[in-house]
């Protein structure tokens, strides 16, 4: 691989990482979920562990994203690469599990209000909560997941390990706002669709990100973008509906409308629906020109498209986990 490649390809993923930090801590600050100083007198985990949760979860499912995309490349879009694709998929799955495990004791931590040199001492009541309990369950698999595909080498490990990756992806899910009452029907209707949102974007943006490093022909990219029209329907779906549930549209007439604008939480769903609209567009403009020009040979308006959105993309993970950690 030349040198000018390996610059672009460092250059996209410092760009894409940087996005997701700055709209992460900008969308946290602005809409009331970034963490707060404890007053005087008051023992807390303190703000820089408070702060490493969300950028945790953040690497942690940046990391998730690169396994699925590389997994899909391996067993769907590109299996002559399958065998590159799936040790990438493990260098990312180890990234996965470490960053889970730091995300566990982070969480624990900032959960009890302990600093994290306490935490041992309060083991036992850190094991009774359900975050941490889930975010146990997602260290094992990814532990396993990573050691899994340690030895892949053939597409049918490979199918696997992409079924062992979106197991992964589930615990995390099932304590978030929309698990808050789990005998509501809304509760469950929004959990459901938090786990095919998640699924879809994480196929969208790692199947992008498979493309970008490993396809060179038409039909690969082609597959993509069929895959990539189904992932844009299931995310706006879910998406709204999610969001309309935990605004409290289903009691309220459409919340979603009317307190996108006027809370934290809503400014955070209007901003990444506007993020998803663009993302559509691009799209479209992938189908309908970039497409073509690759058909003929020129696959170069393709790829500078295709970094863009990425970049976007990762933004708009940034708002997701942010999304994940506001009131």
């Amino acid at each position: 691989m030349d040198p000018e490649t390996v610059g672009v390809r460092w250059r996209l993923v410092v760009g894409g990482a940087a996005a997701a930090v700055v709209v992460l801590v900008v969308a946290l600050v602005l809409a009331g979920g970034a963490p707060e100083r404890q007053p005087e007198g008051l023992i807390g985990a303190g703000l820089p562990l408070s702060w490493a949760v969300p950028v945790l979860r953040l690497i942690a499912d940046g990391a998730a994203i690169v396994v699925g995309g590389a997994l899909l490349v391996a067993v769907w879009l590109l299996p002559a690469s399958g065998i590159r694709a799936a040790q990438d998929a493990a260098v990312a799955a180890g990234v996965w599990a470490l960053a889970s495990v730091a995300g566990l004791i982070t969480s624990a931590a900032v959960i009890l209000g302990i600093p994290l040199s306490h935490l041992a001492e309060h083991a036992s009541v850190a094991g009774e909560l359900i975050q941490v309990r889930a975010l146990a369950v997602s260290v094992v698999l990814t532990a396993v997941l990573a050691v899994v595909l340690s030895g892949v080498r053939t597409v049918r490990g490979a199918r696997f390990a992409l079924g062992l990756a979106a197991l992964a992806l589930v615990p995390p899910l099932l304590t978030g706002h929309g698990a808050i009452e789990r005998t509501s029907f809304w509760s469950v209707t929004a959990t459901t669709s938090l786990v095919v949102h998640v699924f879809a974007a994480t196929a969208w943006i790692g199947g992008l990100a498979g493309v970008l490093r490993y396809a060179r022909d038409r039909a690969a990219v082609e597959r993509f973008s069929s895959l990539a029209l189904a992932c844009a329907i299931a995310m706006g779906v879910t998406g709204l509906l999610t969001a309309e549930i935990h605004l409290g549209g289903r009691e309220e007439g459409w919340g979603l409308i009317t307190q996108w604008v006027t809370t934290g939480y809503g400014a955070l769903v209007f901003a990444k629906t506007i993020a998803f609209a663009v993302l559509v567009a691009v799209g479209w403009w992938h189908r309908t020109v970039t497409l073509p020009e690759l058909a003929t040979g020129s696959p170069a308006a393709f790829r500078r498209l295709a970094a863009g959105e990425l970049v976007i993309m990762a933004g708009t993970v940034g708002l997701a986990v942010a999304l994940s950690r506001t009131p």
